[in-house]
């Protein structure tokens, strides 16, 4: 009996999202034995020098506003309303702003297959009504009933563009679906590791930005290498304490990933978190007022991140045990001023001793 062809649909046309639709169109047509190549991707309808951004896509296959210079396959089909766009999808790949999820998802239920599959490329969290964090893979399924993996890894859009190599990491447990989800991605130069820790690898993929914060304040004020690397250190370890606190726990290989400590270094050095973070340190200026001054209308995740996961460990009262992510919240709001960063992290936790037997005495 033939396979039947899987067709997909990028929900999602940004940076990142056209970044991953060269890739995803170039996939399909190699394996146009497992894939329809038609790939039909959402875009939200712009004007651009008086012509509508997805008649530019179609027909010059470049998304001009945000991913000039990299042409798309010409395969990679835009289309303007999300609902025509996913209807006969078997594969849809979600790649857009994360406050977005829940009106799509209103505007598709009962308007895609009920087999579709979803792969979530968002980093952020959504946040509860009693301040606990919803991930974006959790709202996905519960509001169109379908199941939702996820992608994160140390993925900087303009490099997956420019075809740098990089690895990424999938979280999926179904053995039947990985291997047509890694087919879709991987590339020579764009490499797959499938892991089962689904949570694990959505959560790093959005703790790592509140981290790069952090990391950018140490550029701000100077404060050297040395320094980074213990915030990023201190990150990553508190990024693997909220793992196993509020989502059982992950095998310490995961964190060892793209989606963990890979990623949490190139955003530390090279994201927009960091960036704006680093500037803010230099100026007086708020988060919003540069946001709206470097990103050229793209969104930080970091500050909006730090405010949830503070709601939620205020709730829990819990902020003592994570104290880099509780300073950054304060930091980004204004409560504590950039330079109170090292004090807040100075007696860290993890800063303890690690010998069997050894019995400390805690005044520093």
């Amino acid at each position: 009996m033939p396979r039947i062809k899987q067709k997909v649909c990028i929900v999602g046309s940004g940076n990142w999202g056209s970044a991953i639709a060269k890739i995803i169109g170039a996939n399909a047509v190699k394996f146009n034995n497992k894939f329809e190549e038609r790939v039909t991707m959402y875009v939200y309808e712009e004007m651009i020098d008086g012509k509508k951004l997805t008649e530019i896509i179609n027909e010059q296959h470049e998304n001009v506003k945000y991913l000039p210079g990299h042409k798309l396959p010409a395969n990679i089909v835009a289309v303007p309303d999300v609902v025509e766009a996913a209807k006969d999808a078997d594969i849809l790949v979600f790649v857009v702003p994360h406050q977005f999820i829940p009106p799509l998802c209103s505007t598709l239920l009962g308007k895609i297959k009920p087999t579709a599959v979803g792969l979530s490329l968002i980093k952020g969290f959504a946040q509860g009504a009693d301040k606990s964090i919803e991930l974006i893979s959790k709202i996905v399924e519960k509001n169109l009933k379908i199941p939702c993996n996820v992608l994160m890894g140390a993925n900087l859009a303009n490099e997956v563009a420019e075809e740098k190599f990089c690895e990424t990491t999938i979280g999926c447990r179904d053995k039947r679906l990985a291997p047509l989800l890694r087919d879709i991605i991987q590339t020579p130069n764009f490499r797959v590791v499938v892991v089962e820790d689904c949570e694990a690898v959505e959560v790093c993929g959005a703790l790592k930005n509140i981290v790069a914060c952090a990391a950018g304040f140490v550029s701000g004020l100077g404060l050297g290498d040395n320094t980074k690397a213990a915030v990023i250190r201190l990150g990553l370890m508190e990024m693997i304490k909220f793992v196993d606190t509020f989502y059982g726990g992950a095998k310490i290989a995961t964190f060892l990933e793209s989606c963990g400590v890979a990623d949490l270094i190139t955003t530390c050095y090279g994201g927009r978190n960091r960036r704006v973070c680093e500037a803010f340190a230099k100026s007086n200026k708020s988060i919003k007022e540069l946001e709206d001054e470097l990103l050229s209308g793209q969104k930080l995740q970091g500050p909006a991140t730090a405010d949830e996961v503070n709601g939620m460990l205020k709730a829990k009262n819990m902020t003592d045990k994570f104290p880099l992510f509780t300073a950054v919240h304060k930091i980004c709001i204004k409560e504590l001023k950039p330079a109170d960063l090292i004090d807040q992290i100075r007696n860290h936790p993890e800063h303890t001793m690690r010998l069997e037997g050894v019995v400390e005495d805690t005044d520093d």
